[in-house]
């Protein structure tokens, strides 16, 4: 009898061991098929979009409005400090963060008195007019056709007789001899 319960303690003490690793499979798994390609994370973006050009516009003595028009609402503003807003942005492709920035604005009697973060003001000699910078082609428009209209443009590229002139009113299909002028009978 003591047999079977030894063998019963050290089976159940191996399965249950090996429960504590479970709780890492549930991790372990995602993560293994998320470096291959057959599992699709999506690009993930937090926050508010934070540019060079917004903190450039900013200017000590401003107002909260007139903050909030450049920056956008703040991502947090402490209960306890109404006068500091925080705004964050953040980029990630999976689990890895791509692009991530943090800007503070402290407030004195709602008018901007200076900020903190990962972007400060340029100075005016070193900011370049962002307007001329941005410039993106675009390519011209091409109408589509449907198939007829591809297939009449393939057959004027091919065939320079086909332009609309000679047309077969008889039925026999001598477009020749339509264009010679001779009478087909």
């Amino acid at each position: 009898m003591q047999k079977p319960l030894a063998i019963w303690t050290c089976w159940t003490g191996l399965i249950l061991s090996g429960c504590s690793t479970l709780s890492d499979m549930g991790e372990a798994i995602p993560d293994a098929l998320g470096r291959t390609s057959l599992m699709y994370r999506i690009d993930i973006q937090q926050g508010n979009v934070i540019e060079q050009e917004m903190v450039n516009r900013l200017e000590p003595g401003m107002s909260k409005s007139q903050v909030r028009y450049i920056m956008g609402s703040p991502l947090l503003v402490d209960v306890f400090h109404q006068d500091r807003w925080d705004f964050y942005y953040s980029m990630g492709k999976g689990k890895r963060i791509l692009e991530q920035k943090q800007v503070s604005l402290f407030f004195e009697d709602d008018r901007l008195i200076r900020l903190e973060g990962d972007l400060k003001p340029l100075p005016p000699e070193e900011i370049t007019d962002m307007k001329e910078a941005r410039v993106y082609p675009v390519p011209d428009y091409e109408k589509r056709t449907g198939v007829l209209g591809g297939l009449t443009r393939w057959m004027e590229k091919y065939d320079p007789d086909l332009d609309g002139e000679a047309t077969d009113t008889t039925g026999t299909g001598d477009v020749e001899a339509l264009e010679q002028g001779s009478a087909v009978e």
